[in-house]
């Protein structure tokens, strides 16, 4: 029987104010916040800690996630406006993004009891707020396990050498990382993701990095394990990571023995994931999938 595992996700929640070609939409985004909507939508209970403000844009978010059954914590409507990143989608889908952040969580956090924590992005390195993320994590309760993706957003993140720093403080508490080639060179421009995936791995037990068409790196156990991509048609890349992310935390705390899994069920967990990524990258705007979606 599959243990019934809830997930508390800290990160930040904005509009995306999407230019494609011209014709420009505004969607509710934000890389924590669409791994809720994406463990949400893959039937896991889950509840975000997040800054909004009581806006359109704000509301807009919450009943979005609202569809998934993702519960929008109290303590989130703290802003007197809702963050915003304008993102221009390229030819090839990818996305670039211009940012209007404010980023911070109350004075006092109370979070709800949960069985896994994960934190993410743009909340974990910029000021007042990342301090208050790694103040959650450090102070997690007994048996609460932790899952980390640090979404480099280059021009936020400042100083590399002090994003290191931060990076490896968390990577410390957490059972699970997930990051980009493009996170893994910002962060450790002398290895090859391949290198970066080891050094990691010396200090966290789940290690992924994503590589786009070229599919993921599985480290675990002392070993190195290529993901094939799953193929797909591309739409665009916005939220494909996020939903590596949520099924393979899906998959994961599925496992009855968690965090004690076999080398077999990761990796059965990193291929669900790819396939996740595959979904949501053949549609447009980060759609992740629902379990019926992931298993068909």
């Amino acid at each position: 029987m599959t243990a019934e595992r809830s997930v508390l996700v800290v990160g930040e929640a904005l509009t995306d104010i999407i230019d494609r070609g011209g014709v420009v939409e505004e969607v509710p985004g934000g890389s924590p916040a669409n791994v809720a909507l994406g463990l949400g939508r893959l039937g896991t209970p889950t509840a975000l800690l997040t800054a909004l403000g009581r806006d359109a844009r704000g509301r807009a978010i919450a009943d979005r996630l609202d569809t998934a059954d993702v519960a929008v914590l109290e303590q989130s409507w703290s802003l007197e406006e809702t963050s915003t990143a304008a993102a221009t989608l390229n030819p090839d889908g990818s996305a670039e993004y211009r940012f209007r952040i404010l980023w911070r969580l109350p004075d006092t956090v109370e979070v709800s009891a949960a069985s896994h924590l994960h934190v993410g992005s743009i909340a974990t390195f910029l000021a007042p707020g990342a301090d208050q993320v790694t103040a959650v994590v450090e102070s997690r309760g007994a048996g609460t396990t932790v899952s980390y993706d640090p979404n480099i957003r280059r021009d936020l993140v400042g100083d590399p050498v002090a994003a290191r720093s931060r990076f490896e403080q968390l990577c410390r508490s957490c059972d699970i990382v997930k990051l980009s080639d493009e996170d893994a060179e910002f962060l450790f421009p002398e290895l090859t993701p391949e290198g970066a995936a080891q050094l990691i791995g010396d200090v966290v037990p789940i290690v992924v990095v994503t590589r786009g068409a070229e599919g993921s790196l599985l480290r675990h156990g002392g070993v190195t394990t290529p993901v094939p991509v799953t193929m797909t048609t591309v739409a665009d890349t916005v939220g494909a990571g996020d939903s590596y992310m949520a099924a393979l935390l899906w998959a994961l705390l599925r496992e009855p023995a968690w965090p004690a899994v076999e080398p077999d069920a990761v990796l059965r967990a990193a291929t669900i994931a790819s396939r996740a990524a595959s979904i949501t990258v053949s549609r447009v705007g980060a759609e992740p999938p629902t379990t019926a979606a992931l298993l068909r």
